[in-house]
């Protein structure tokens, strides 16, 4: 059976644009893989513990049995290795990702578990799967705004990418909502834009 790992890390919830995107993703997902199993997590009301010292300490040591301070850890990596297919709705906050998001990877990028440090670079560990990442911005960052104002930094969509590499996961795509707090028409467009994309990346056939 197929299983999708579905991630919100929206502060707004199910109300959150990216949050409602995802949706339309699993509803995609589930019509190209029927009877799909969702697993669902939501990170901002039940945030990953943030790394401390025992847990920077834990890493480091010799492989075998998980201690304590890695027991979070390895329940979040199994379940990204159980999912056949990943889901990350979140918001960008101040030009990169929701620190309950940074929470989550901060416990799944770990050296000697889901990548390995080589003399080439970091190698990972896991295997590739399709993974599909929905951002939802209050201003502009793939363009310029509609006034003409400069894109503002984007540091969300390449570290995500960087992130999922690392620890093998190539296959990403991205769907971006773009000035969804400047006014419901300048919403309902950027929705219809993410739409599209979707539809020409899984279409309805």
């Amino acid at each position: 059976m197929t299983t999708i790992l579905h991630l919100r890390c929206s502060p707004r919830g199910a109300d959150a644009f990216s949050s409602r995107m995802a949706e339309e993703v699993i509803a995609r997902l589930l019509h190209h893989h029927a009877g799909a199993e969702i697993v669902f997590r939501d990170l901002s009301a039940q945030p990953p513990p943030l790394v401390d010292a025992g847990f920077s300490a834990a890493i480091l040591g010799p492989p075998g049995e998980v201690p304590q301070a890695l027991v979070a850890s390895e329940a979040l990596i199994r379940e990204l290795e159980a999912a056949d297919l990943l889901v990350i709705a979140t918001p960008m906050h101040n030009y990169c990702v929701p620190a309950v998001l940074k929470a989550w990877v901060d416990q799944i990028v770990r050296i000697h578990r889901t990548f390995a440090s080589t003399p080439g670079g970091k190698v990972g560990k896991l295997r590739d799967r399709p993974a599909w990442l929905v951002v939802a911005s209050g201003g502009w960052f793939t363009g310029p705004g509609p006034s003409g104002a400069p894109a503002q930094a984007d540091f969300l969509t390449p570290y995500v990418r960087a992130v999922l590499n690392t620890i093998g996961i190539f296959d990403l795509h991205i769907l971006t909502l773009e000035g969804v707090t400047r006014g419901a028409e300048i919403a309902e467009a950027a929705v219809a834009k993410a739409r599209a994309a979707l539809d020409r990346a899984l279409p309805l056939v």
